[in-house]
This record gives structure tokens, C-alpha cells and sequence, in this order.
């Protein structure tokens, strides 16, 4: 069975990736296997200098899934660009950095500084809060969508894949506007936003209040809005939101998925990406394709 996918020019020897946030910059996980077997490692989050992140609980679990609020806790560009990066180039799969800003500046600058090195591929974060338009998300608005990608674009020459908030009015609309910007690709679903409560406290469970949705009972809605895109642009589309199985993963493909981001089943069970790698063979065989080509965008409407 072929495996092998082409994302922006990028050979991937399968279409798993490690989802940004769920697999750290892979140190962990490669105590348990060899992470060089899927496809890539999407890194944590970065932003141009160390953060902490959140005070007060980050994790909620949930029915089916899972509520975090780290706040973008990482060290930074410069001491991933010193101590982490150089673990992922070795590791022979493809090294995507995660970069995240505060304002437009801070895209520019990081993007800039990323485009300097050895990474593969730069995937934007933009559901992050712009502090100069009143905390609003960038990725919430198409015209702040096109804006902030135009903004990277100018300063980045290596392959850019924006990650799309699904808490928005209308998932095409926003995955156009990347487009537009300048994106190579566009990543979707970043984590819904949901909160839990605690009733013996009548209090947030998380110390942020809200926080972001993932897992499986995110998936429906991953698959519907990833078909919206594949349909809306031109550009490759990379799917996640509730992957645990390989059967999951084709399901992604066959709505338009290039390729797929493995996020919170890596902390359900460690071995979860692998897991998914080492069953496409067995699914692909069942469903008669011998490559996932066959596959992709085929769902009958």
C-alpha cells in the first residue's frame, strides 16, 4: 500500500502528523517509539519569548474529550531554534514549527526568524487574541485571517500552513482568505471553545474559565468544516479534530485531507500516532485502494 503524500512539496512517508500542543517537540513520545515512523511533528506552540502560561488548571477531561487552558506555555523561539529543533531534524520525518503571536509584528517576527532555519514547514496559529483589536481572535474574521497571513507571507519563504479557529461564521470564508493571504495549506479544526463547571464549588473547573475543546467529540465537526474548505480553496487541506484510528484519518482524507494531525489521543495513549500510521495499510486494504490518492475528496455529495 502507498502511504507516501506530497504536502506543499514536502515528502511525508504517511499522512500522520503530531498536532501541535499534544506531542511537545517529540523527546517524550521517542521514549516510547521511534517518532521517525509517522508522517511529522507539528512542535508546541511558539511565540518570540518564553511563556509560562496559565495559573490554576489547565486540564479538564470531558465526556469524549478534553478542555485545556496551558496558555501557550513554551521557551520560546530562540531556545527552540537552540535545543529543540535540532532533536526533530534527526528524527527522519518532517519537522513543522507551530509559531503564535500577539500582535501582527509578532507573526512577522517570528516567522522571519523561522524562515532562517532547517523547518520544514511553518504552521501559523492564529487563534490566538490580537491585543491591538481588542482581544479578538485573529482567525475569527476573514479580513484578520487574509491580514495576519499576507503579514507572515512577506517575511517567510519556506512552505506556510495557516491553522483555522472553527469558532467562526463560516469555515470557507476563512480558509479563502488564507488562501488569499498567500498560505500554502491550511490546517483545520482548532479546538473549539467550551468550559466546565464544578457544582460543589459553583465555580470554573479551569483557572481561565474557558478553554479549548479537542478529542472525539469534536470530530463531526471537524470533518464537516474540512469538507467546506477542500471545497473553498485550491490549497492543500490538512485535517484534525478526534483522530484516534486510522479509520478516522481516511475519513478525513476522503472528505479532501492532504494529510492529518494526530492531537489529543496522544494523551490518552502515547502510542496513539503510531497506532494510526500502522493501521492505514490494514483500512486502505479493506476499503480495495492501494494508494490514498484514491481516496481523497472522493466523498459523494
Amino acid at each position: 500500500m502507498n502511504t507516501e503524500v506530497t504536502l506543499c512539496g514536502i515528502k511525508l512517508k504517511n499522512p500522520v502528523l503530531a498536532a501541535s500542543g499534544t506531542f511537545g517537540f517529540g523527546r517524550e513520545y521517542n521514549e516510547f517509539y521511534d517518532v521517525g515512523r509517522i508522517g511529522g511533528i507539528v512542535g508546541k506552540g511558539l511565540t518570540l519569548e518564553p511563556r509560562e502560561g496559565n495559573d490554576g488548571t489547565r486540564i479538564a477531561e470531558t465526556p469524549s474529550g478534553m478542555l485545556n487552558c496551558v496558555g501557550l506555555q513554551n521557551p520560546g523561539v530562540e531556545a527552540f531554534i537552540k535545543d529543540e529543533l535540532p532533536f526533530m531534524l534527526g528524527r527522519g520525518c518532517a519537522a513543522i514549527a507551530n509559531a503564535a503571536g500577539s500582535t501582527v509584528a509578532d507573526y512577522e517576527r517570528i516567522a522571519e526568524r523561522l524562515d532562517g532555519t532547517d523547518v520544514d514547514m511553518i504552521e501559523l496559529n492564529i487563534s490566538c487574541p490580537n491585543v491591538k483589536n481588542g482581544g479578538m481572535a485573529f482567525g475569527v474574521l476573514p479580513k484578520s485571517v487574509e491580514e495576519v497571513t499576507a503579514a507572515a507571507r512577506k517575511h517567510c519563504r519556506k512552505p506556510l500552513m495557516i491553522k483555522l479557529s472553527p469558532n467562526v461564521a463560516d469555515i470557507a470564508d476563512n480558509a479563502r482568505a488564507a488562501e488569499a493571504g498567500g498560505a500554502d495549506a491550511v490546517s483545520l479544526i482548532n479546538t473549539l471553545t467550551g468550559m466546565a463547571v464544578d457544582l460543589a464549588t459553583r465555580r470554573p473547573v479551569l483557572g481561565n474559565v474557558t478553554g479549548g475543546l479537542s478529542g472525539p467529540c469534536v470530530k463531526p465537526v471537524a470533518l464537516r468544516m474540512v469538507r467546506q474548505a477542500y471545497k473553498a480553496v485550491k490549497i492543500p487541506v490538512v485535517g484534525l479534530g478526534g483522530i484516534s484510528t486510522a479509520a478516522d484519518a481516511l475519513e478525513f482524507i476522503l472528505c479532501g485531507a492532504t494529510a492529518v494531525q494526530v492531537g489529543t489521543a496522544n494523551i490518552a495513549d502515547p502510542f496513539a500516532a503510531l497506532r494510526v500510521v500502522e493501521g492505514l495499510a490494514e483500512e486502505m486494504e479493506k476499503l480495495g485502494i492501494k494508494d490514498l490518492g484514491e481516496l481523497r475528496g472522493a466523498l459523494a455529495d
